[in-house]
C-alpha cells in the first residue's frame, strides 16, 4: 500500500515547479530498483500512448516555419546517422557475434527512434519476444544515460540552444529522452530537438517496409506500424501557425504545458519499467553493439553540429 502512496507523491513532485524531466526519469529508476513498480500495467501501452499524445501536442507551441528550419538544419545529419548506424551496426554486430535479428533491432533503434523503431520493425522481421526484450533493454539503458549526460556535455561545451537541439534530435535514440534532455537545456532547444527528432522518426516508414519485404514469407505479409503521432504533431503546428485569429494563443500554450506535464509523467513511468531482470537479459554483446554505435554517432554529430552551426 505504501508503494502506491509513494507513486502518487512522486507524480505530484514531478508535476510541481520543482520537478523536471531528469528528476522524473531518475526517480522512476530509483523506485523501480529499490521498491518495485506498484502499477506495472501503466508502463506498457498506457505509457507509450501518453508519450505519443504528449509529443503530438507539443506541436501547438511550434510554428511551421520553425519546423522547416529545424528540418533543414538537421536533414544532412539525420541521413548520416541513419546510414552510419545501419551499416556500422551490421558490420560490428557480425564481429561481436550478435544474433542477426537483435543486430537489426539495436541498429535500427539507434538509427531512428529507439524503442519506437524496435516496436515497429520487430514484427516486420518476425523478431521473437526475447530478442525484442534484449534490444529494448539495451536502448533503454543508453537512453537513461543520454538524458543525464547530454545536458551536462552541452553546458560544459557552451553549446547554443540551436546546437544542442539539433544534436539531441539526431543523436539520442528515444523520443522521450530527446524531449527530456532538450527541455532540461532550454525551451528553444526543446522545440528544435522535437522537430528534428520527428523528422528522423519518419525514416521508420521506408525502413520497416523494406525489412518487411526482405523478411516476408512466400505469399505472406508482415506487419508494419506507422508513426501516426508525427502527422498529428504537424497538424498541431499548422493550427499554431494559421489560427491566430481563431484560437487564442493562451489556449494553445495551455495545451503545450499539458503536453510537458504528460512527458514528465511518461519519463517517470519509463523509469519504473526498468527491472533487474531486464538488466540481466541484455547481455554484454548487444549492449556493446548499442554503446559503440551510440558513442560513435554522438561524437561525430556533436563535432558536425559545432562546425556547421557555429561556435
Amino acid at each position: 500500500m505504501w508503494q502506491k502512496a509513494l507513486f502518487f507523491l512522486v507524480i505530484l513532485f514531478i508535476l510541481s515547479p520543482w520537478g523536471s524531466p531528469v528528476y522524473a526519469l531518475a526517480l522512476g529508476l530509483v523506485m523501480a530498483l529499490a521498491v518495485g513498480n506498484p502499477f506495472p500495467s501503466l508502463t506498457g501501452k498506457p505509457a507509450k500512448y501518453l508519450l505519443q499524445i504528449s509529443v503530438a501536442m507539443l506541436g501547438f507551441g511550434i510554428d511551421l516555419s520553425s519546423v522547416y528550419r529545424a528540418g533543414k538544419d538537421g536533414i544532412g545529419l539525420i541521413l548520416f546517422v541513419v546510414s552510419t548506424a545501419l551499416i556500422l551496426g551490421y558490420l560490428l554486430g557480425k564481429l561481436l557475434g550478435v544474433f542477426p535479428r537483435v543486430r537489426t533491432l539495436v541498429s535500427s533503434g539507434t538509427a531512428i527512434c529507439g524503442g519506437s523503431a524496435i516496436a515497429a520493425i520487430g514484427p516486420s522481421i518476425k523478431a521473437e519476444n526475447d530478442e525484442m526484450t534484449v534490444s529494448l533493454g539495451t536502448i533503454f539503458v543508453l537512453n537513461a544515460i543520454a538524458l543525464f549526460a547530454f545536458p551536462l556535455i552541452g553546458t560544459a561545451l557552451g553549446l547554443s540552444q540551436q546546437q544542442f537541439g539539433v544534436w539531441a534530435g539526431v543523436a539520442i535514440q528515444d523520443t522521450s529522452s530527446v524531449v527530456g534532455a532538450s527541455s532540461a537545456f532550454g525551451s528553444e532547444s526543446l522545440a528544435i530537438a522535437t522537430t528534428v527528432k520527428l523528422a528522423r522518426t519518419l525514416f521508420i516508414i521506408p525502413l520497416a517496409l523494406g525489412l518487411a519485404f526482405l523478411h516476408r514469407d512466400e505469399g505472406g505479409k508482415s506487419k508494419v506500424t506507422l508513426p501516426w503521432f508525427i502527422f498529428v504533431f504537424l497538424g498541431a503546428a499548422a493550427i499554431r501557425t494559421y489560427s491566430a485569429s481563431i484560437v487564442l494563443p493562451s489556449i494553445l500554450d495551455s495545451l503545450v504545458n499539458l503536453a510537458k506535464a504528460g512527458l514528465a509523467v511518461t519519463l517517470f513511468l519509463i523509469g519504473l519499467s526498468l527491472t533487474r531482470e531486464t538488466l540481466r537479459n541484455v547481455g554484454w554483446r548487444p549492449f556493446a553493439l548499442g554503446a559503440v554505435l551510440w558513442i560513435v554517432i554522438s561524437t561525430a554529430t556533436l563535432i558536425a553540429v559545432i562546425k556547421l552551426l557555429g561556435s
